[in-house]
């Protein structure tokens, strides 16, 4: 089957939001990928699809992560070319909070201390690279240097990088939840690749209803890496599910959006601990008094 490659000139960190909303889909592209082009120093976002894409659906989702009109340019690809690692190589390693998360592609050894994390961009939301994935793990670090959680908790896990970070860091059970099941699968195998197979608790759930959920609760850690609205939304069941003085980190928000949140789940008694802004977006760490 041919393919093509639609791409376009982005910042960096609109290029990275356009990856992880672009992977977040099944039915969209194969692969996508967001890497600096050497000579002109713009940063481009790229995905391959089967011919001919969807570009109507590209469009209303650069809408919806990035506020505004995005033109793509399409062209056939290669078919010679191995465009699986080709777009792997925009991906390259970051490290926050400790953590070093990296592709199968990259050859280079981890840095001396750090936790290594292999999560390759696949069909699932979080390849690590994104703002609001590295302020969580920024957020977990901070956590886990004055508390010792053991009943942690990941609400919309994608591919699992949160919960995998917690279970190496934590050598704990973590329940890992997400509303999409090729997510939750994902992240089943992400947690055996990265050793912690036995640990992570995956939940196919849309809320917090599930019996495991419920199960397992009360949580000392809850993370959630989702949207502003959502996490509004959740904001009861949350509330409902928290530990006295657990801890609670929130991201997937705009800096707009954070008071807006804040105020949702001060209804519910917690209060906020701790702000992490990158960039456009923010963590919240909050308490639940």
């Amino acid at each position: 089957m041919p393919h093509d490659q639609i791409s376009t000139p982005l910042t960096k960190d609109q290029a990275y939001a356009l990856v992880d909303a672009v992977m977040e889909r099944d039915d969209l592209a194969l692969t996508a990928s967001a890497h600096e082009d050497e000579k002109t120093g713009e940063w481009v976002f790229e995905a391959t699809c089967d011919s001919p894409p969807d570009l109507e659906t590209f469009q209303t989702l650069a809408r919806a992560v990035l506020g505004g009109e995005v033109g793509f340019s399409i062209a056939p690809l290669d078919e010679e070319t191995d465009w699986v690692t080709r777009s792997l190589e925009g991906l390259h390693p970051v490290q926050a909070g400790g953590f070093y998360i990296y592709g199968s592609h990259e050859l280079n050894a981890p840095p001396a201390g750090a936790i290594p994390i292999r999560i390759d961009a696949a069909q699932a939301f979080g390849t690590g690279h994104h703002d609001t994935t590295t302020g969580c793990l920024q957020a977990i670090a901070k956590v886990l240097k004055r508390s010792h959680p053991v009943r942690p908790i990941d609400i919309g896990t994608g591919t699992g990088v949160l919960a995998i970070a917690i279970a190496k860091r934590r050598r704990v059970p973590v329940v890992a939840s997400d509303i999409d099941p090729v997510a939750v699968k994902i992240t089943r195998e992400n947690a055996r690749i990265n050793g912690v197979g036995q640990l992570i608790v995956d939940v196919d759930a849309a809320g917090l209803d599930h019996p495991t959920i419920q199960g397992n609760a009360p949580y000392d850690l809850i993370v959630a890496n989702i949207l502003a609205g959502p996490l509004v939304g959740l904001a009861p069941g949350i509330g409902r599910i928290a530990e006295k003085s657990s801890a609670i980190i929130l991201s997937g928000l705009l800096n707009t959006q954070a008071q807006r949140v804040i105020a949702a789940y001060r209804q519910q008694g917690m209060i906020l601990k701790d702000r992490i802004v990158r960039n456009e977006w923010t963590t919240l760490t909050l308490e639940k008094a």
